[in-house]
């Protein structure tokens, strides 16, 4: 039976040796070298990437040896590098999009196919539909030549640009005045990619960088998956703490992520770390913007919006509706609830390392702790506290579970007026009197159902998860 491959909202991910073979990666980079002869961008030649995940470089070859099959020249990527430096690397060489073997923050036993358009952002939703059609059935309709072959002719080449990177962000933050700022940092780049670069970039001053996680390990010991929030985090917390270092700063296993650890050890969730961004660039920075949000993310971004007269733009899930919408509204900042951020002046793209910096410059030039950078912009806009759940259930009462949400038209969710319903991606309930929000979607690509909310008092938050788990006719585990 033909395994099919179906993408989600970024791309395709896979458990390794299962339905991610060494034979669908031909397939589905098969459907994608189609797609860019289709639109004629084969001729720019594609980035090739690919992270420290077990078997990447191998994959990456795969990947190499299929486009080369058909034609396209390949930038491979001389070593494992952060899934924004590959998208910085499509505009340096004027490529005309990229691959990346990765798997994000995804558990150690899985590996992706992460495809990013000429203008070094996610493919919009249509085109990532039109590459998932053009992947064939089996291998019979692939193109491939070998690694050996394909560099012997110099139709793969190995490529480095991560100091045209640097330099290029080096642009859009003072590095200098972190480097001379005195702060003493813990990065945790979670076994993943992401090591090297802050030590790389702010070497040379009084600031003080302590490295934890920072080797390649495909087992990502200490957690479960490589994903910049709790539970994973214990190891930045207690080095925070340990070091008395004034904040802790994760990236996900292929750095297109950020997390933020306060002086405390607290986590600062990734919906306030994007309205503290936002804030940064508003109030500490003085710039002007349309700013780019989806719709599980904080709706503290409308106040700020209202505050400084700047428009906000909500999309559906997934960096595919933001990084569009960004380009299209020249945004100054475009985010999601995952903790991945773009910037203007830079690639659309989820950016780590770029947000970590940005972060440490709000602290620099503030001269203010995380705590107390949240407490200001609570005085600004008000208290907000977020949670989600993600809960598996059985594949076979999707359609009963689906049913069920659709029908339900409540008036009132913990108490609280419902407002409105959103269904632009999911079920987006705005709740009256202090509420804020709840909304209810389903993964396209397994039995999962997650609820996030986000409302003005932390006692809020377990009440509404329950109220929606309650309208999908589900309890939450344990």
């Amino acid at each position: 039976m033909t395994q099919r491959i179906k993408f989600g909202t970024d791309g395709w991910r896979g458990r390794i040796a299962d339905d991610y073979t060494f034979e669908t990666l031909q397939r589905a980079a098969q459907g994608y070298a189609d797609y860019l002869k289709s639109i004629g961008d084969d001729a720019k030649g594609i980035v090739v990437g690919y992270d420290n995940r077990f078997l990447g470089e191998e994959f990456a070859n795969t990947v190499a040896e299929v486009m080369a099959g058909n034609g396209i020249r390949v930038y491979r990527t001389a070593q494992p590098t952060p899934t924004p430096v590959i998208a910085f690397a499509i505009l340096h060489l004027n490529a005309g999009g990229a691959v990346n073997v990765t798997a994000s923050h995804n558990p150690p036993t899985d590996s992706g196919f992460k495809i990013r358009a000429d203008y070094g952002g996610a493919v919009a939703q249509d085109d990532l539909a039109t590459v998932e059609a053009n992947i064939p059935d089996n291998l019979d309709g692939v193109q491939r030549m070998s690694i050996d072959q394909a560099m012997e002719d110099e139709v793969v080449a190995r490529v480095d640009v991560g100091e045209a990177y640097l330099e290029a962000i080096s642009a859009l933050v003072d590095l200098d005045a972190i480097r001379n700022s005195g702060l003493r940092i813990v990065v945790d780049p979670m076994w993943g990619v992401g090591a090297g670069w802050f030590p790389r970039l702010l070497e040379g001053g009084t600031v003080e960088v302590i490295e934890v996680q920072n080797v390649r390990n495909p087992a990502f010991p200490n957690m479960g998956r490589p994903e910049p929030i709790p539970p994973n985090i214990s190891a930045c917390q207690n080095a925070v703490k340990g070091h008395g270092a004034h904040v802790g700063i994760l990236t996900d296993g292929d750095a297109d992520r950020v997390g933020i650890v306060a002086e405390d050890g607290t986590f600062i969730n990734q919906l306030q770390v994007y309205a503290l961004l936002a804030y940064y660039l508003l109030e500490v920075r003085g710039e002007r913007g349309a700013i780019v949000k989806t719709l599980s993310t904080t709706s503290m971004l409308e106040k700020l919006g209202q505050e400084y007269g700047v428009d906000v733009h909500e999309t559906g899930v997934g960096f595919k509706y933001v990084a569009p919408k960004m380009v299209e509204t020249a945004a100054m900042i475009g985010g999601e609830e995952s903790g991945g951020y773009a910037f203007r002046g830079h690639v659309p793209e989820r950016d780590g390392i770029l947000a970590g910096l940005m972060f440490l410059d709000l602290m620099s030039r503030t001269g203010k702790t995380p705590s107390e950078l949240l407490a200001t912009l609570f005085d600004k806009v008000g208290a907000h506290y977020y949670d989600r759940i993600d809960l598996h259930y059985p594949a076979e009462q999707r359609d009963e579970i689906l049913a069920r949400v659709r029908r339900a038209e409540p008036s009132s969710l913990a108490g609280f007026p419902v407002e409105r319903i959103n269904r632009t991606d999911g079920w987006k309930y705005e709740l009256g009197d202090g509420g804020g929000w709840l909304l209810i979607r389903f993964s396209g690509t397994e039995p999962v159902i997650r609820l996030y909310t986000e409302t003005g008092q932390q006692a809020d938050v377990r009440p509404l998860l329950d109220a929606g788990l309650a309208l999908a006719g589900l309890e939450a585990a344990g």
